[in-house]
């Protein structure tokens, strides 16, 4: 069995044929695995139509010089909740540390300083996340659903986001083009 403690901070990818279509070739970026359960950011698909300075707009803060951005699809939960990944060198209320290569923070505060430029170098902002139970991401992954590879900052936000799947099953040292849909039994 997969040991919690070992899942934040790495990035989980969707096994082909996991049997659940909202994760068809998902990466998330896991920020909390623990005893009572996990939750993660999706960083593999963006939401169509819906940009940070749209985001920024509706929350009533300045876009500043900021560039606009996509918004990435972060997961089926609360879908309207906003959460930024960024590099480690930022902190501010609520920022969650999560590894050396990434930090985790859900205030508005954090969508100031990216648009006020004193915010965190490196940044993805998702709405929604990927949540599962005590025990429930281990199960699932003892059945055929998840691989978990190591969390790569490039990754996160040097990638482009429609290479982010294949990218980093490359950087485990696999060719996802060898991955079948099922496992065998003994």
């Amino acid at each position: 069995m997969t040991e919690a403690r070992y899942l934040s901070g790495s990035i989980l990818l969707a096994m082909p044929g996991m049997g659940d279509a909202r994760f068809d070739h998902a990466v998330i970026a896991m920020c909390v695995h623990d005893a009572n359960g996990a939750l993660g950011i999706g960083v593999g698909a963006i939401l169509p139509g819906v940009t940070l300075h749209g985001l920024l707009d509706d929350v009533g803060i300045d876009r500043g010089t900021v560039p606009d951005a996509p918004i990435h699809a972060g997961g089926p939960v609360e879908p309207q909740r906003g959460f930024v990944l960024h590099s480690p060198e930022w902190a501010g209320p609520g920022t969650l540390p999560v590894s050396d290569e990434w930090n985790l923070s859900a205030s508005l505060e954090v969508l100031r300083a990216i648009a006020e430029a004193r915010g965190p170098a490196h940044w993805v902002v998702a709405l929604g996340y990927a949540g599962w139970g005590a025990g429930q991401l281990d199960g699932e992954m003892r059945q055929h659903g998840w691989h978990a590879a190591a969390g790569r900052a490039a990754i996160l936000f040097d990638t482009p986001v429609a290479a982010r799947w294949r990218t980093t099953w490359q950087a485990e040292g696999i060719d996802p083009a060898h991955l079948v849909a099922a496992t065998g039994r003994a």
